[in-house]
């Protein structure tokens, strides 16, 4: 049965996401979005920039099915705990390859050319982007941004709201810990216990 989807952001990576929609044979019904500049405004494929935000703008589209096209790991947990009680759309491009015994969260996204392998947990509102690879019995916990060209080994656990940057590489059986940035193009060969830092560099280092 075809979905209704209302798109929360209105930027290049929710027209990203619209076109997943799209592709999935949903219904893309428009954008909510707090820029008062595009009130109105087409944004892809015909669908306008409906409202804001706010709750009697959500309000309006309660049959319908929700997702949130916005990058930031903690705007999308400030969102989607303030409408917890909305239907969340999960987001999967029809060129993405998903293995067997995976599990995906309400309200991720997974973009073209994504890989996840067997036995992999991938919590809600994640975003696993374009071209970037989960291997084997990884869990990624909620609000987790993989970017494009990201890859995980084996048996990797990362903690909700970190964003591992584009082209990183983190080998098997590696931890790491909540709401860190893993700066583009960096290698993360340890363990990373500590919480709310960024780490650059092959190896990574804290800075």
């Amino acid at each position: 049965m075809q979905k209704k989807v209302v798109v929360i952001g209105a930027s290049g990576h929710a027209r990203v996401i619209a076109d997943i929609i799209k592709r999935s044979n949903d219904e893309i019904i428009g954008f909510l979005d707090d820029n008062v500049e595009i009130q109105g405004r087409t944004i892809f494929d015909g669908k306008k920039v409906l409202g804001d935000t706010s709750e009697e703008s959500v309000k309006k589209y309660v049959d319908c099915y929700f997702i949130i096209g916005i990058g930031s790991n903690r705007v999308r947990k400030i969102i989607s705990e303030k409408y917890s009680n909305l239907k969340w759309y999960t987001a999967i491009h029809p060129n993405a390859v998903i293995g067997s015994n995976v599990s995906i969260g309400d309200g991720s996204v997974l973009m073209a050319g994504t890989v996840v392998n067997t036995g992999t947990k991938i919590g809600k509102h994640c975003i696993i982007n374009t071209c970037s690879s989960i291997d084997h019995d990884n869990i990624l916990e909620d609000y987790v941004h993989l970017s494009p060209g990201a890859h995980l080994a084996g048996t990797v656990k990362i903690g909700e709201l970190t964003w591992i940057c584009a082209g990183v590489t983190v080998i098997n059986n590696i931890s790491i810990g909540e709401n860190n940035i893993i700066g583009a193009g960096a290698t993360v060969i340890d363990n990373i216990e500590e919480t709310n830092n960024t780490y650059v560099g092959v190896p990574v280092r804290k800075i």
